[in-house]
């Protein structure tokens, strides 16, 4: 543990740094020739971009519909259960009249 908290903790290894187009030259002895259903691995380069107005205004649109399609539910099944619950008060306005007498 450090000394001093406000101070960073260094890396416990160095990364290792690969050139592009030099990454594991012996990769393919390591792994069988049918990994991945016989399939060569190959790398995969994801690009992230930043959301623009169409974009956030789709996704906002997306989280409302969510949104709508839970309350809906919940409303649903409040609307089941309403009726249960009045012929519960039924049965124990009608018990507790029978207990009266």
């Amino acid at each position: 543990m450090a000394n001093n908290r406000d101070q960073p903790e260094r890396p416990r290894s160095e990364p290792e740094i690969l050139p592009p187009g030099n990454d594991w030259p012996d990769r393919d002895a390591s792994w069988p020739r049918d990994y991945g259903y016989g399939q060569r691995r190959s790398n995969h380069r994801v690009y992230v971009g930043r959301i623009g107005p169409l974009g956030f205004a789709l996704l906002i649109l997306i989280v409302a519909l969510f949104g709508g399609i839970f309350l809906v539910a919940l409303i649903g099944a409040a609307l089941i259960w309403l009726p249960v619950l009045l012929v519960f008060a039924v049965i124990g306005a009608i018990t507790g009249l029978i207990r009266r007498l």
